[in-house]
């Protein structure tokens, strides 16, 4: 856990949460195609949620965590 994910998609820019199966990131939007997260300490594998404006996304089959 504490590392750091760059995430590629689109329209992220209004991001307002990033989630590891459900448990809340510190996130940084770095600009419409990346955001950086970093892994919380109580993130279990999973789904990796991204909210903003248009509503959340969810990333399957997401994560693992090791």
């Amino acid at each position: 856990m504490g590392s750091k994910v760059l995430i590629r998609g689109n329209n992220f820019i209004g991001t307002t949460a990033v989630t590891f199966n459900g448990v809340s990131a510190t996130f940084r939007v770095v600009n419409v195609n990346f955001i950086t997260a970093t892994v919380p300490a109580a993130a279990t594998t999973g789904p990796i949620s991204i909210t903003n404006l248009g509503g959340t996304t969810t990333i399957t089959p997401g994560f693992t965590v090791r």
